[in-house]
């Protein structure tokens, strides 16, 4: 059965996070950061906060390392505003999905400039 609660509850936080990280987070290491998705298990104790980042290898891993120093601040900032009973312990992944289509595509390109021309 879906449950539309936690699907709400994630477009919120995904909202409310990406309006922190614009105007509230001070941390240097946390770069361009464009929240891509929150998923929210059905217990709502649990928000996976899918994340892309501009940069390279190095500067990803200091925007991990810079999101998830910052969780504490998160959850507290979220309380004071969702007025949510239990705020969801918050996980940061990295989402490869831009990545995995930007190859998808570079693939394609490659076959289509490999073809032999009918001329």
């Amino acid at each position: 059965m879906d449950h539309p609660r936690p699907h709400r509850v994630g477009e919120q936080l995904q909202k409310e996070i990406s309006a922190l990280l614009l105007k509230g987070l001070k941390d240097p290491r946390v770069g361009f950061v464009t929240i891509t998705a929150v998923s929210v298990t059905p217990d709502m104790h649990l928000a996976r906060v899918y994340y892309t980042v501009y940069g390279e290898e190095e500067q990803r891993k200091e925007t991990q390392k810079g999101l998830e120093s910052a969780t504490p601040f998160f959850r507290r900032e979220l309380g004071r505003r969702l007025r949510m009973r239990y705020v969801p312990d918050l996980v940061f992944e990295f989402d490869k999905a831009l990545e995995y289509g930007n190859r998808i595509e570079s693939l394609l390109r490659q076959l289509n400039e490999d073809k032999p021309s009918d001329d």
